[in-house]
């Protein structure tokens, strides 16, 4: 017999009622990342905190709580921009359960009404990516600027105090590229590949690698050669 039925405690017994209660509400649980369904925008994860059980004699056991199927992945945006990042199995995060179920909106949108009458349920998960336990936390965090960064810092976007910083092993630009105001300046050579037969590097107007010129001591100049 448990040591509160021995004796008629009305605020024990209300307490363990309340208890009772709170242990079936669910409102935040850290997780792991299973598997990620890129069409859906969903994950399936697995809570990293065990439930604990108690059997009739009061004894806990720690349990591991059912994988959480479908849960609605975050990637920040408005505005019809939005910032994307790949999700990988392994990765944490933390499920934020809603106060009731998701179901209908999830799979209609707008405003509707509760698919089924339950409350802060495992099934009504929303993992929020970022959060990393100590053996995972990112080294090298910067202090003075924004990152959007790899976790090993090898390659990054800075935005810092009057300068923008990008690193990586190549550097991809698609798209004119347009230069508004300052100097270009670059410490190594610059490269550019040819586009029929010519550099596609203008400079004033003038093709670099294709135009020809008067040469001061009579004739013409031609083309660079290689």
């Amino acid at each position: 017999m448990r040591p509160w039925e021995l004796f008629d405690d009305q605020r024990e017994r209300a307490a363990k009622q309340l208890n009772g209660r709170l242990a079936k509400l669910w409102t935040a649980l850290p997780g792991i990342i299973q598997s990620f369904n890129a069409s859906k925008q969903t994950v399936v994860v697995q809570p990293a905190i065990r439930a604990v059980s108690f059997d009739i004699q009061g004894k806990p056991t720690n349990v591991q709580l059912p994988l959480l199927l479908d849960c609605p992945a975050q990637f920040p945006g408005g505005g019809g921009y939005t910032l994307t990042f790949p999700i990988a199995a392994g990765d944490e995060c933390l499920v934020v359960f809603s106060a009731r179920c998701i179901d209908a909106w999830w799979t209609s949108g707008g405003v509707q009404n509760q698919a089924v009458l339950r409350m802060h349920n495992l099934s009504d998960g929303f993992a929020l990516l970022g959060f990393s336990s100590v053996p995972r936390v990112i080294s090298a965090i910067s202090t003075a600027s924004t990152q959007l960064r790899s976790n090993d810092g090898s390659t990054f976007v800075e935005v810092g105090a009057g300068e923008i910083t990008l690193k990586g092993a190549q550097i991809n630009l698609e798209g004119p590229v347009r230069q508004t105001g300052g100097a270009a300046t670059f410490d190594t050579s610059v490269t550019a590949p040819a586009i029929d037969g010519t550099t596609s590097i203008t400079v004033a107007g003038k093709d670099v690698g294709g135009h020809t010129h008067t040469d001061p001591q009579g004739g013409t100049v031609g083309p660079m050669q290689g």
